[in-house]
Parts: C-alpha cells; sequence; structure tokens
C-alpha cells in the first residue's frame, strides 16, 4: 500500500461520484484536488467556516453548509465564477441535501418546519410543511424519479412522495409507526422500509403506492430498532436492535431466515478465525554497535515509543470478547447493534455492538455463519467496505490501518509519526483511501485484491 504525503484539513472531506476529485475543508475554504495528483484544481471562499459538503451526483456541482450562519452556498467545477447562495431567514437551515438531478437543493429549517425544494435553473421553490426529522427522513430513488419525505402532523407520521421531475406530490399515505426514526427505498426501487423510534421494535415494509407488505416486531418489551441496512443487491434487509442481535428478512415472504447473536463468549464449534490486535516490540540486536553514553541516555526515552508495531494473533475458541455493561441510571445506552454495513457482493455483514465498541463481527450471509471476529486494542472509529470487493478497511484512532479479506486480516502502518487516523473514506471505484487524523488528511493507494494475494504489515 503506498501513501501520499499529508495535507490540511480542518472539516468534512469527501471524494466526487465520478471519483475524479476530492473535496476538502480547510475552515471556510473549500479546495477541490485531483485524486491521482492531489494537486489543487479549484478554490473556492466561504462566507463561513464550512460544516458539511456534499457533491451533486453528476460532480459538476458541490454545496457548503455553513450552519453556524446558517447559510447554504453551492459551487460549480465547470463554471467557478457561478455562485448561488441560499439563506432561509429567521426560519434558519438545520440540513442540506442534493435532489438525484443534481439541480434541486433540499434544506430543512430548523425546529422542522418546513422543506424547501430550490431550483438551480430558475427561481422557483417549493415547500413541504412539517418535515418530521431534519437530517433524516428524505429517501430518494436509486433511479432518481421519487423521493419519499417524512411529515408529521396531528400526532401522526406520514410518508409523501414526490416526482423529482416536477416535485408534485404523486401520494400521501399514513404509516403505522409511534414516532418514526427514519426511511429508505430498497436499491432496486421496489419496496420502502420504515421504523420507529427505540421506544418500539417495529419494521414496516411498504411498497410505492402506499400498501403495508409487512410488518415485522420481534419483541415487544424494551429498547428497540438501532440500525437498519438493506443489501446491495435488494433481497435481504438486516436489523440491528439493542438486544444485541442482528436479524436478517429474507425480500419474499419479508420473515427472518437468520439470526445473529453477538454473544460475550464464542465457543466452540466455531468455524470463524479470531483475530486479536497484539503489540509486536522489535527486538534490535545492538551488542556489536559502538555507542557512546550520551546516545543510550539520550534515546532510552523514546525506544519504547519508535520500536513498537502491532500484529494479529489468531486465537483459540472458546474465548471471552471483552465488553462493558453500560450504566442504568444514564440515557443513550452504549449497547446494542450501532454499525451495520454490507459488502458489495451483498455475501458479507459487519456489524459493531456498542457494547463491546473495540469488536467487529463479520458475518456470512450464504453459510449463515459467522466468519470471523476482530479484536482491537482500542475502540473502532469507522470501518467501510471496499466498492468493488469483499475487503474491509476500519481504524481505531491509532497509528494503523486494519485489513480483512476472506484470506486473512492485516495489520497496516501509516508511514507518518503522530498521524492517528481517525475517520476513513473510499474513493468511489475503490482505488484509494482517505485516511483522516484531527488536523490533515492523506490518501493511500489500495492494491487490487487477488484471490492468493499475501498481505503484511509492511505493505
Amino acid at each position: 500500500m503506498e501513501f501520499t504525503e499529508t495535507f490540511k484539513q480542518a472539516g468534512p472531506c469527501a471524494f466526487s461520484p465520478n471519483a475524479r476529485f476530492l473535496a476538502v475543508a480547510v475552515d471556510y475554504r473549500l479546495v477541490i484536488r485531483d485524486v491521482h495528483t492531489l494537486k489543487v484544481v479549484q478554490l473556492f471562499t466561504c462566507l463561513d467556516k464550512i460544516t458539511y459538503i456534499e457533491w451533486a451526483l453528476d460532480s459538476e456541482y458541490i454545496l457548503c453548509g455553513l450552519f453556524k450562519r446558517p447559510m447554504i452556498q453551492a459551487w460549480s467545477l465547470a463554471q467557478p465564477e457561478w455562485t448561488c447562495k441560499i439563506d432561509e431567514g429567521p426560519a434558519g437551515i438545520s440540513y442540506a441535501r442534493w435532489s438525484p438531478d443534481s439541480r434541486h437543493i433540499l434544506t430543512t429549517s430548523e425546529f422542522q418546519l418546513r422543506l424547501t425544494v430550490w431550483s438551480l435553473l430558475n427561481t422557483a421553490c417549493i415547500h413541504v410543511q412539517w418535515p418530521k426529522h431534519g437530517s433524516k427522513g428524505v429517501s430518494f430513488t436509486k433511479d432518481g424519479k421519487f423521493a419519499a419525505i417524512c411529515t408529521r402532523r396531528d400526532c401522526k407520521d406520514y410518508v409523501n412522495l414526490l416526482s423529482c421531475y416536477t416535485w408534485e406530490i404523486m401520494g400521501v399515505f399514513a404509516v403505522d409507526t409511534l414516532d418514526l426514526s427514519d426511511i429508505q427505498w430498497s436499491p432496486d426501487d421496489s419496496a420502502i422500509v420504515i421504523w420507529d423510534s427505540l421506544l418500539e421494535y417495529k419494521v414496516l415494509i411498504y411498497s410505492p403506492d402506499g400498501r403495508c407488505l409487512s410488518k415485522y416486531q420481534a419483541y415487544e418489551s424494551g429498547l428497540g430498532v438501532k440500525s437498519v441496512s438493506w443489501s446491495p443487491c435488494s433481497q435481504f434487509l438486516a436489523v440491528g436492535s439493542y438486544d444485541q442481535m442482528i436479524r436478517v428478512l429474507n425480500h419474499l415472504t419479508w420473515k427472518v431466515f437468520a439470526e445473529f447473536t453477538h454473544l460475550s463468549t464464542v465457543r466452540g464449534p466455531c468455524a470463524a478465525a479470531v483475530f486479536k490486535e497484539v503489540d509486536e516490540p522489535l527486538q534490535l540486536d545492538m551488542s556489536e554497535l559502538s555507542l557512546t553514553d550520551e546516545f543510550v541516555q539520550r534515546n532510552a526515552d523514546n525506544t519504547a515509543e519508535t520500536y513498537i508495531q502491532v500484529r494479529y494473533d489468531v486465537m483459540e475458541v472458546p474465548i471471552t470478547i471483552p465488553s462493558q455493561k453500560p450504566p442504568a441510571d444514564k440515557p443513550n445506552p452504549k449497547q446494542g447493534i450501532g454499525l451495520i454495513t454490507w459488502s458489495s457482493d451483498s455475501q458479507y455483514i459487519c456489524t459493531r455492538n456498542d457494547s463491546m465498541p473495540t469488536v467487529l463481527w463479520i458475518w456470512d450471509v450464504q453459510r449463515l455463519e459467522l466468519a470471523s471476529i476482530l479484536i482491537q486494542k482500542d475502540p473502532i472509529r469507522a470501518a467501510a467496505w471496499d466498492p468493488t470487493c469483499p475487503r474491509l478497511v476500519l481504524c481505531t484512532g491509532s497509528t494503523n490501518l486494519y485489513m480483512w479479506t476472506p484470506s486473512g486480516a492485516y495489520c497496516i502502518n501509516v508511514p507518518f509519526p503522530h498521524f492517528s487516523v481517525l475517520d476513513l473514506k473510499w474513493n468511489w471505484d475503490g482505488s484509494c483511501l482517505l485516511l483522516k487524523d484531527k488536523e490533515s488528511f492523506c490518501c493511500a493507494a489500495v492494491p487490487l485484491l487477488q484471490e492468493s494475494s499475501d498481505y503484511s504489515s509492511d505493505d
């Protein structure tokens, strides 16, 4: 794996959907870099500090959220002199997103008073009253034709279906939720999943015309759904809950066909490979060297820090998984499935149980079994699948990257002193990774995954 030099950043960073550009926020400046050379191709200056950026799907426009002001500014890569500023006045702006046609911006006002669709082609704008959420509750079909927007009025939740061409309301239907949490179209646009708040376990599947196809409720008492994720093939729906389980529904009957439990102790028989991160001190034999006492004394304090690497040890079962018991007297307990992501081929799911923050679980959906467990020294901050193949990369805020493939797991040292990987993102074509430290970033070129490839911590 090859790394670029580090560059300054002070906010969000995002690859363009066409995988050619990287947008980086540096306070109030928006820097657009070429992905291959990382040379600056455009530089835009905003009116305030940038707190959010999002590319349009055609990669021609990019919006910047200046939510402290609050205001939205949009820029064009093809026409740098073109500018756009959106200000809702006293209503404020809590969130903004692009429409699939890349020519409209949707903003949500403070206190969810209204959602506004702004056109870049003319001065027209359309309002949807009482959106349910600020950053959630809006989902677009993959073909870009329709938008589903959740609203709430008279203490009841509704879904508004809008055409993304005319922005007319095509239909409105009420949903059977107490307090709707979020909504997602399936990747093939055939169904809509809606789930209730954490106080009520309820997952609802609707057709685009508003018919309820299925209602799933695993249990009645206790905290409910925490995370939901469609498989890329649209055939499976994974539901993670506060009871530390994920349940996978199929798209034909909408029944559960797999339940995966995150146990505190893994016992045999178990086909999963268990990898544990351990320190690996480098043993340097310096007995043959002629070193002065002054040199030895000066470097004694830095030896441990300089010559420590990490590696994965393969552990035998049974093994006890490190876990934390959340305090019973505090709200929002750190437990339940807080992370669910699918591999691009829909064969694997990686999950993190928030009461086991240092452990990543990888499940094989084809074989309906646990494929692997990664036990880290530090809590897992981010994990992301390669968009092109079953390869998973994660970070823990240390100076290392961690990679898993069906053939094994590997530790990779980032070759910069004091560079802690706090977040990571894949480019859309899987060619490189963006690695973020607190005030800097770098990119890493990732080799193509081959069936018999061998990695080491030096790659």
